[in-house]
């Protein structure tokens, strides 16, 4: 995966190995959503710095679960 910023690339490709192929259609269409944003505010919504978009609120919460070290200290 390549995305505008190298965190988003590590962050979104560790997601995905573990998660999307548990992925319900549903939760397929939403997460390719979520990558149309802009990486920048992606980054900010799971880092915690910008308020997330109630439709995104809980797919981000699960990447940010796993995004430790990358977006704040572990």
């Amino acid at each position: 995966m390549r995305r505008g910023i190298k965190e988003m690339d590590l962050i979104l490709s560790a997601f995905a190995d573990v998660h999307l192929d548990d992925f319900a259609e549903d939760d397929l269409v939403l997460y390719d959503q979520l990558l149309s944003e802009n990486d920048h505010d992606i980054y900010g919504w799971i880092g915690g710095q910008f308020p997330v978009p109630e439709a995104y609120l809980d797919l981000v919460t699960r990447i940010s679960n796993g995004a430790q070290g990358v977006t704040r200290p572990a």
